[in-house]
């Protein structure tokens, strides 16, 4: 390998009053040394970062491993990464690092003949540093061991070199506040603002409407479409993926979501782990949890609960409705105060809506039941069995009227008192 890449992850946080190590702490949506690894992989393929971790300590590493980054013990990784010709050592706590500044790096390294190029800022080791493994391996006496790359390897290794005439050049970072780390909890959330306004403006100069964009919550993951108008106080966290010309409207939370185009979601809405498609509409105050899919044109909406639902094409349910473990065919009208029973107490069951039927308001649907194409439901009906396709479907009690019973019983309590 030419190139290696060398996360450190093992500082403790004690500095920030915290028990989790610096490198877990979250900004963006993500951690600090996720952040890192996704700039190192614009540089090194991910076979070539090593991120020096426990990997028992925390689903991050795991998911880290997933994306091929390699996890190695403090007495591993040394041996391997120095048989590359260059390494690049970064500390995992340093979120805001571009890869821009890593190439920067690299190349100061190339030139020259410099054997090892650290990064300053105002006068500080930032703990970001190139080597020229072959020179370093070079200087190295027969049998001496360098141990494990750490905070103190700059230092140790720029000793050596040193000892041995070789040039060893600090290279001032343009940015500051790219290679600072935080010295406190409070400053690591200066560092959250500056990510996310790096974030709302990368996806402004791309087409996007953001209005006050200081108010919105954008994870660093999250890609919107041009055109799409977001409103103030909107949350887009994890990998949403929000399509062109739609609008958010203010209040909204989506999570790792994926919206198509043309899309209008009202104010207050909770998204999560939801596919949305071509056209919906949905809101005010919906609540889509995960695994729901609203079809092309379907609404969705005030106070409308969606669990592991599917809503086809131009189907709606637009009022007080909880549609959970239910397919809704296209076309169907879902009216208000409609619920799908869909757990009896151990296990969930499905409800299925053929295309076209319409379920009447305040209706109750015991799951597991099918409800033909094209059906009727008569509002206020409890179903328990199959509805067969154009059928009408009345499940309530018979309505009992007695004239002038009113009027008796008024009378009746006037005498009393």
């Amino acid at each position: 390998m030419s190139l290696a890449i060398v996360i450190l992850a093992t500082e403790s946080g004690t500095q920030w009053g915290s028990k989790r190590l610096k490198a877990l702490h979250t900004i963006g949506g993500k951690a600090l040394v996720a952040h890192v690894a996704a700039a190192a992989a614009h540089v090194a393929t991910h076979g070539h970062i090593f991120v020096l971790a426990d990997r028992s300590v925390d689903p991050v590493m795991a998911s880290l491993e997933r994306s091929g980054v390699k996890l190695v013990a403090a007495q591993d990784e040394m041996v391997a990464t120095l048989s590359c010709r260059d390494v690049v050592v970064l500390p995992g706590h340093l979120p805001l690092i571009r890869p821009e500044t890593i190439e920067r790096l690299l190349a100061g390294l190339r030139h020259e003949d410099n054997a090892l190029v650290a990064l300053v800022a105002e006068g500080e080791s930032s703990g970001i540093f190139a080597v020229r493994s072959s020179k370093l391996r070079a200087r190295l006496k027969e049998g001496q061991d360098l141990g494990s790359w750490s905070e103190r390897s700059q230092a140790q290794i720029t000793a050596i070199l040193e000892a041995n005439g070789d040039r060893v050049t600090p290279m001032e970072a343009h940015d500051p506040t790219e290679v600072l780390g935080a010295r406190s909890i409070p400053e690591l959330m200066a560092m959250d603002a500056r990510l996310r306004a790096r974030t709302a403006e990368r996806l402004m100069l791309s087409g996007v409407t953001i209005f006050r964009p200081e108010t919105c919550v954008i994870d660093a993951d999250v890609a919107v479409g041009a055109d799409t108008v977001i409103e103030p106080g909107v949350q887009l966290l994890g990998r949403t993926r929000i399509g062109s010309n739609c609008l958010i409207r203010s209040g909204t939370v989506i999570e790792n979501a994926i919206i198509a185009d043309n899309v209008l979601i009202r104010q207050s809405c909770i998204v999560t782990d939801t596919e949305i498609g071509t056209g919906a509409k949905i809101g005010p105050f919906a609540h889509l949890r995960p695994g729901s899919e609203i079809g092309e044109e379907a609404h969705v909406g005030n106070f409308v609960e969606t669990k592991k639902a599917r809503l086809g094409k131009g189907a709606k349910a637009n009022h007080l409705s909880y549609l959970g473990d239910a397919e809704v065919g296209a076309g169907s009208n879902i009216g208000a105060g409609v619920i799908t029973c869909n757990y009896d107490g151990v296990h969930k069951h499905t409800t299925t809506i053929g295309a076209g039927a319409f379920v009447g308001s305040d209706s109750t649907l015991v799951a597991p039941v099918t409800i033909g194409a094209g059906a009727y439901i008569g509002a206020g009906s409890c179903i328990t069995r199959e509805v067969p396709a154009d059928a009408l479907s009345v499940a309530r009690s018979r309505q009992v009227t007695k004239e002038g019973w009113a009027a008796n019983k008024r009378r009746q309590q006037k005498k009393e008192c």
